[in-house]
Order: C-alpha cells, then sequence, then structure tokens
C-alpha cells in the first residue's frame, strides 16, 4: 500500500469565493455560538448542561448530571474545532476560553486516570459494566481527537497529558490479558482517536489498543451477550430487562473482516471503518484493508444518497439493506457524512483512487454542507429528500424530518461536529508522496507541500464548485522533477489540461491526470472542465426513485422549493427533453447558480370532495426552477424535494 500524507493543516491556506464564507462562518459565528450554547446561555434552545456537568465533577458547583451519558463529547468536539481553527487563525481570546475548560478538565479527572462525568457525578460504581450502551470509551475517543488537535495548533500539552493518562488507564482495563475486560465499546471512536494519539506521541502502546478493539469486536463468545448476562439483562435506556443486544446495531454481529455489509447505525459503521483503514495503514495489514474496500464498495454502490447521505432509516439511525432509499423517512445524520468523509480520506491517503475523493466531495458539498443554516445559527440532524411540512408535523413516522433548521439539540452531535469538519478543511484538499503531489479538491488557496527533493508551493485559484476551470500557479520551483496529479471528477466527462498555456496530454491513473516536469516559478497548469446541468436517474432497484430524475452540475445537487414552484411539488413532471438553463440567482445564494426547466404540473380542478374517480388529468405548462441543495430550507418554511416526476 503506497501510503500519502495530508499536507499539514497549517502549511494549506485557503482563500476561496466558495468556502472562505463557510470557513470564516464557522469561526466567527459558529465556534463562538456553540461556546454560548454549551453554556446554556442560548435562548429557546435546548439546554446542553455539557460545562456544567464538567464543572459538578470538578468540585467547582454542586448538582445533578444532566444530559445524555455522552454529553462530554460535545465539550470534546468543539475543542477539537476551535484546535484547527487555531492553526489558521490565532485567537488569543479563544484559546483563552479552551485553557479554561482544560483546567476544569483536569480536575475532574479521577485520580486513576479516568474521566467521564456521567459515571463520576451519577453512577461512580458502575464504570465498564455497560459498554453496550453507555458510550464511555466513545466520550473518551473525542476527548482524546480534542487533544491532539490542541495540541497540535498551540504546543500546549496539558490535555494532551490529561488523555494520555486515561488512554495509559484504559490500557490497564482492556487487553487480552485474563485480568482485563476482553471488550469495545458500543459506539466506535476510539479506535480512530487512539491512532491519532500514537502519531502524536509516538507511543505504540495506543496502537496496539486500537488493533486490539478492532480485532476484538464480534468474535464469539460475544462480549456484548456476556456482558448483558452479567448485568441482570438490564438496560440503561429503558431502566428494565432488556431483549438480547442487536449485535448488528453495533456493528458487532461478526469479526470486523468478515463483514461485507454495511449494517446498523450508519454513524458508528463509518468510525469503525475509518478507524479500520487508519490500522490498516499504519500496520500495513492487507487483509483488514480488503475488508474496508468490501464495505465501501456496499456503502456507495447500493446504500447512499445522492447527496452523500447515509442511514437510510430513523429506527437506530440505521443502514437497512441495498437498494432501501427512501427519501421522506430518510435518516441520513449529518454526522454519518461527516464520518463517511473521514473514511473516505483515509482510504484515499492509503490509495489514490480518486472515487474516495468523488464520495468526500459528494458528502461535503451537499449533505454536509446542507445541515448548517446560511447564518451558521440553525442546523440540521436529519438532512432528507423530501420535505411535506404537514407530514412532518402530523405524521409520527416522519416527525424526526425537520422542515426548518433547529437552534440546537438536546444529542448535540451534529453542530460541533460540522465546525470541526469544516475548520480542518485543509487537511483534505491536498496529499504527497515522495515527488507527488495529489490535489483532491478544488479549493482556492496556496500550499506549501515538502517533497523528497524540496518544497513546492502552489497558489490554486477557480470558482469552483459554479465553474470548472481549475488554474493551479507555481509559486516556489521544484528543483527536480514533481507530478502534480489532477483529480478528474466522476461527473466531469470531458476535460483538457494546459501548462503555460499549452495544451498537454497527461496519464490518467486511477481518476487523476499526472503532469511531471521540472516547475519553474511563475509556470501556470490550467484544469478545463466541462460542466453541464445533467437530469441523474437512479439504478432501478431504487424504488424510491422509479419514474424520478434529480438534477446536478458538477459536485452540487440540486432540488425544488415550494417558494419557487408552489404547494405539492408531487404533481410537478420535469421535461428531460428539454434541457435545462443556467442562471445566477443573488437573491438565493449571494452568488451561485440556479436551474430552470420546462415541465408539467398536475391541476386539481374539478375534483371538489373526490379523493378517486375516473377522469381525464389536467396539466398545465410551467417553469420549474432548482436551487442548491445545501441552501434548502433558508426561506420560508415549505416543501422540498431531490427527486422530480419525469415527464418523458
Amino acid at each position: 500500500m503506497a501510503n500519502c500524507q495530508p499536507v499539514p493543516l497549517n502549511k494549506v491556506k485557503i482563500s476561496d469565493l466558495f468556502w472562505s464564507k463557510y470557513v470564516e462562518l464557522v469561526r466567527n459565528t459558529v465556534i463562538p455560538y456553540q461556546w454560548e450554547a454549551l453554556n446554556d446561555r442560548v435562548p429557546d434552545a435546548e439546554p446542553s448542561h455539557a460545562v456544567t456537568n464538567l464543572r459538578i465533577a470538578a468540585g467547582l458547583e454542586e448538582g445533578e448530571f444532566r444530559g445524555f451519558v455522552f454529553q462530554d463529547s460535545d465539550v470534546a468536539k468543539w475543542i477539537e474545532a476551535v484546535g484547527y481553527s487555531l492553526q489558521s487563525h490565532p485567537d488569543s481570546e479563544l484559546e483563552a476560553a479552551v485553557d479554561s475548560i482544560i483546567d476544569i478538565i483536569e480536575k475532574a479527572q479521577q485520580p486513576d486516570g479516568y474521566l467521564n462525568t456521567h459515571f463520576t457525578i451519577k453512577q461512580p460504581d458502575k464504570r465498564w459494566t455497560n459498554l453496550h450502551e453507555c458510550h464511555e470509551l466513545y466520550v473518551a475517543g473525542h476527548m482524546i481527537e480534542a487533544a491532539v488537535a490542541y495540541h497540535e495548533a498551540t504546543g500546549k500539552k496539558k490535555l494532551l497529558d490529561i488523555m494520555c493518562r486515561f488512554a495509559d488507564y484504559i490500557d490497564t482495563v482492556f487487553g487480552p490479558e485474563p485480568e482485563k475486560i476482553h471488550g469495545y465499546d458500543g459506539h466506535q471512536e476510539i479506535e480512530l482517536a487512539l491512532v491519532k494519539l500514537y502519531r502524536a506521541t509516538g507511543n505504540e502502546r495506543y496502537l496496539k489498543l486500537s488493533k486490539y478493539f478492532i480485532d476484538e469486536r464480534g468474535k464469539e463468545p460475544n462480549f456484548f451477550n456476556i456482558e448483558w448476562e452479567k448485568r441482570g439483562r438490564y438496560s440503561f435506556w429503558t431502566n428494565t430487562v432488556s431483549k438480547k443486544p442487536d449485535l448488528k446495531y453495533c456493528q458487532a454481529h461478526k469479526p470486523v473482516r468478515e463483514q461485507k455489509s454495511a449494517v446498523g447505525h450508519a454513524v458508528r459503521a463509518v468510525y469503525m471503518y475509518a478507524g479500520m483503514a487508519d490500522i490498516a495503514a499504519e500496520t500495513g495489514d492487507n487483509e483488514l484493508m480488503d475488508a474496508c474496500r468490501v464495505l465501501w464498495d456496499n456503502i456507495v454502490s447500493k446504500q447512499m444518497y445522492i447527496t452523500g447521505g447515509i442511514g437510510s432509516t430513523h429506527h437506530g439511525e440505521a443502514f437497512t439493506f441495498d437498494y432501501d432509499l427512501p427519501n421522506d423517512t430518510i435518516y441520513a445524520e449529518t454526522c454519518a457524512s461527516i464520518g463517511l468523509i473521514f473514511f473516505a480520506n483515509r482510504m484515499l491517503n492509503i490509495e489514490q483512487k480518486s472515487i474516495y475523493a468523488d464520495v468526500m466531495e459528494r458528502a461535503l458539498y451537499n449533505n454536509v454542507l446542507g445541515a448548517m443554516s446560511l447564518d451558521g445559527k440553525r442546523f440540521f440532524y436529519v438532512n432528507p429528500l423530501e420535505v411535506w411540512p404537514e407530514a412532518s408535523e402530523k405524521n409520527p413516522g416522519r416527525f424526526h424530518v425537520k422542515p426548518v433548521r433547529q437552534k440546537w439539540f438536546a444529542c448535540a452531535c451534529c453542530p460541533p461536529n460540522v465546525a470541526r469538519l469544516l475548520t480542518s478543511l485543509n487537511n483534505y484538499i491536498y496529499s504527497k508522496n515522495n515527488n507527488t503531489v495529489y490535489i483532491h479538491l478544488y479549493i482556492s488557496g496556496e500550499a506549501e507541500i515538502e517533497l523528497e527533493n524540496g518544497k513546492l508551493i502552489l497558489n490554486q485559484c477557480s470558482r469552483y464548485p459554479w465553474d470548472g476551470n481549475v488554474k493551479i500557479g507555481v509559486v516556489l520551483e521544484s528543483i527536480s522533477p514533481v507530478s502534480i496529479a489532477l483529480r478528474i471528477p466522476s461527473w466531469c466527462r470531458k476535460w483538457s489540461v494546459y501548462v503555460n498555456g499549452e495544451e498537454v496530454n497527461p496519464e490518467l491513473v486511477n481518476g487523476y491526470a499526472f503532469v511531471k516536469r521540472v516547475w519553474r516559478e511563475n509556470d501556470e497548469i490550467e484544469l478545463k472542465m466541462d460542466m453541464p446541468a445533467e437530469f441523474i436517474w437512479s439504478n432501478p432497484n431504487v424504488r424510491a426513485n422509479a419514474g424520478k430524475v434529480a438534477i446536478q452540475r458538477g459536485p452540487i445537487v440540486y432540488c425544488i422549493e415550494e417558494a419557487d414552484n408552489g404547494r405539492n411539488l408531487s404533481a410537478i413532471e420535469i421535461d428531460t427533453t428539454s434541457g435545462l438553463t443556467i442562471e445566477t440567482d443573488k437573491a438565493v445564494l449571494g452568488e451561485g447558480v440556479i436551474i430552470k426547466g420546462k415541465g408539467l404540473r398536475t391541476i386539481d380542478d374539478g375534483w371538489q370532495n373526490d379523493l378517486y374517480k375516473p377522469c381525464e388529468i389536467s396539466k398545465k405548462e410551467v417553469e420549474i426552477k432548482a436551487v442548491p441543495y445545501f441552501v434548502w430550507g433558508n426561506r420560508e418554511p415549505g416543501e422540498m424535494t431531490v427527486w422530480i416526476r419525469s415527464l418523458n
């Protein structure tokens, strides 16, 4: 496996017409807003209790634990987001806020290294007795990721040392030795976090422990069944005797190397797959890598929405089965798409194939970006592809589908997850291997890249995703031949590459066009990609989309809203033979592209009080206006759909 390394976050500066406003929004609005939410200072929002819980555990306040058992993880993800932000934009006031919460975390840590406010405050005698349900290692994982990110940003070691003490303690509790617990967490996260801690410290114990959790999962006799019997079959969530654990729900139904399909809770699944890919990369475990490839293929070819969403049912926030992709009862949790991006990025760094970057881009521009309002203060947990507000309000089966973004959530995993992804966006644009630079995402800015034969500085400039022309200028020349590998996205079928104005014929390998030469200062590569608006059809096995089409241009998936097209969007049919027109509409986007098409609308004249009757259906010609999916729901509440009935 020819592993690549991402270009360090602080060596990539984003100055992009599209993305800079979102990065600034997160830095200036989302991070401060979430700090207020974590401290329960946002009016009319669900209280978090997260900071208060830490203060109680630290002995700084009196009170009871409140919130979910995993509430500490919200603080951890916020710290991680701040860590990434500080690497690009130092901020002494924000750093001071993090230092203050780290002081509290230090006081909340127990003498043996244990750290978890729920069990410290509420159930000190129940540590490690219900790993299936209680997220202890999941919370530890997020705290570890926060510690690594903050240390990388500031060089400060206090939180890193706290988490090393916790990880060292965990290593005394879990493992193959007879006196240790032969188990793992119900919600995967510790696995990928321990690999990060290993890379930050060089301590191989952490890599070994991560590998143990992956290797132990799903073995017989099954740990979760044994644990369930040992605690008297008691369930933390129902406070009653419960049914036997659903092993598929947490991907513990068989050893990970034997799993062939993505099953169960979608976030847990992709976090685990990301950890598996990390361990495969660090250890050269080809069998584990093969398992990653099989699971990847199952997700992206049979269980992924066109927006990059995953998890088709709200029952367990889970995968169901191949091609079961309903649009109106969908779940597609924001965290699941972020986890899919984590998985894609790790696979991409192991084997440089554009299929991974294509999915990373699809989820980023559509599902993840659409989860946050344009003002950065409201969020979607569930990301539907079809919304009928009245059904969301009155049908219990669709109550989870919200027609408007929410200020905050009692289970608030998604908002800080969006923040930590967007503040670390620099990490996903480039990677390097020997004397090759891979460009995975077309985001304008400058990158300083250390290669075997010296340093190269590249300046990327484009209007992507609205325009397919990308220019990459050489700021600092190379002293020997260097390959610059340009991703040719799967949506692009006609492209060309120019160097200093002259067309070249680069070698295309695994979806990357390789341009190799000794680069001189002021050299310029230009990648020209045709970016037509297109109708997209589903595999016929996706029954929810039978007779329907979606609209896509470049990486952007489009939808139609009631605000532009009137109520009852299901009555609209689009003419796929009349073509699509592209326009800029600043009223919707500020700057961006909307798409218009022609079609027919069934009208309800003459129905009166009839529900069914034989009759001629009356239709009228209409102009159909589609907007990018990521901006839906930023105007007045109303209907929305991605998949539109086809007239042809």
